[in-house]
């Protein structure tokens, strides 16, 4: 495994982790022993050390998501499953969590197909670049409009027209990496993790709202196992997670089917319908904003 052991050091007892540290054993040999004696005679040097191990874990998060940024913009063709949970808090401060599972498949710059399922919801979302499709198994209904654009461009029209998201919408766009980094306030590189198996490099990262971390699968093809989200600005500080199963690029991808065929018998509404079509809300209809839970 491939392990980064940062200059500051806890013993395996001790459980608080901070900027920069990493694992080590309790005992210490020549080296630190030797490094001891220099801090008792420079009272300075371990903030120096400190620091010199903050920056050094922030260059590497930093290096890591760049690539992790190049290695997708890279990509023009994607599938991938996933696993999301995304939490709520009730007007009695419990947290609930609602469980999701999906596809993405995705030929750039302007084909997507998604599904996303649900103990409330079976629903499809096809686009081909000119038109976009919602279809909802449930009701046998779908809603179609013009949206002549890209995937970029789909993102934000799908959060800021339609009120809904794109799974792993911001790990999909083509400039990921100058996306996440805004506003962006402390970095940390925490090593080694694993996800579904595969070896992870885990870095965290803070905003004044978020905090959120990405888990990015080592080696040549270095693509994100587990995405997290924290609000820390909301009661109980809820948090949104993604994590990505059979994840697929390039040759190996093999595209997608991106045009919508209406099953047989399926009811097509408005567009001003959108919120009858019950299966593509994020929410079951027993969850209301603001509303007693």
């Amino acid at each position: 495994m491939k392990h980064r052991i940062r200059t500051a050091m806890l013993c395996a007892a001790a459980s608080a982790l901070t900027a920069g540290i990493g694992l080590s054993s309790c005992s210490r040999g020549d080296e630190d022993n030797a490094t001891l004696q220099q801090q008792a005679a420079d009272p300075a040097a371990p903030a120096a050390q400190d620091q010199a191990a903050n920056s050094e874990s922030t260059a590497n998060a930093k290096a890591l998501l760049k690539s992790m940024s190049d290695y997708l913009a890279a990509q023009d063709t994607i599938s991938m499953r996933y696993d999301s949970l995304f939490e709520v808090v009730s007007s009695d401060h419990q947290k609930l969590q609602i469980a999701t599972s999906g596809t993405v498949d995705l030929d750039r710059p302007g084909n997507i197909r998604t599904t996303r399922k649900s103990g409330f919801s079976d629903t499809e979302m096809v686009y081909d670049g000119k038109t976009l499709s919602f279809y909802g198994k449930g009701q046998n209904a779908y809603i179609q409009t013009e949206a002549p654009g890209t995937i970029d461009s789909l993102i934000d029209g799908l959060r800021d027209k339609f009120h809904r998201q794109l799974p792993g919408a911001d790990l999909l766009q083509s400039g990921v990496y100058e996306e996440l980094m805004t506003d962006v306030t402390d970095i940390k590189d925490l090593g080694s993790g694993v996800i579904g198996g595969v070896e992870c490099d885990h870095l965290a990262f803070r905003t004044k709202d978020t905090d959120w971390q990405i888990w990015i699968a080592q080696g040549p093809k270095p693509y994100p196992c587990r995405y997290v989200i924290t609000s820390k600005g909301v009661d109980q500080a809820p948090q949104f997670t993604l994590e990505v199963r059979d994840w697929k690029a390039g040759a190996g991808a093999g595209g997608g089917n991106f045009t919508f065929t209406p099953p047989p018998g399926a009811k097509k509404l408005r567009i001003e319908d959108l919120q009858q079509l019950k299966d593509t809300a994020d929410l079951p209809e027993n969850y209301r904003t603001g509303a007693s839970q």
